[in-house]
């Protein structure tokens, strides 16, 4: 399983982002995916997950309403549309896979490059 996430950048509060991560195997319809951040100074944590077939998605508490995970299969392709961004979105995001049908955090093994996201006020 091999990642890449793109499109993050330097954005002004209340703005919005759309966050790519491309699965270049041929194993995409068999994964969960899952997005993570970690801010400066702070501990990784999940943000959003989708399962399989994109029919069941998971957001912690502090993105629900403003951010949206969805997976197109035949792209081999997750998003992250982030809305209404806050300065305590900043941080570097990473894109991550499972074969488990699961959103617990410790089961993401596979892991690509983080993508800078920056809100300023």
């Amino acid at each position: 399983v091999q990642l890449q996430a793109s499109g993050g950048g330097l954005v002004q509060a209340g703005d919005s982002l759309r966050l790519s991560c491309v699965e270049s195997g041929r194993s995409f319809g068999d994964l969960s995916l899952g997005w993570f951040r970690q801010a400066p100074g702070k501990e990784r944590e999940m943000v959003a997950a989708i399962s399989r077939s994109g029919g069941g998605t998971w957001y912690a508490d502090a993105v629900k309403g403003r951010f949206t995970i969805s997976r197109d299969n035949a792209k081999n392709t997750v998003y992250l549309q982030m809305n209404s961004l806050k300065p305590e979105d900043t941080a570097l995001y990473y894109c991550a896979a499972t074969f488990r049908n699961t959103v617990t955090p410790t089961a993401y093994d596979s892991w690509g490059q983080g993508t800078l996201v920056t809100v300023s006020s």
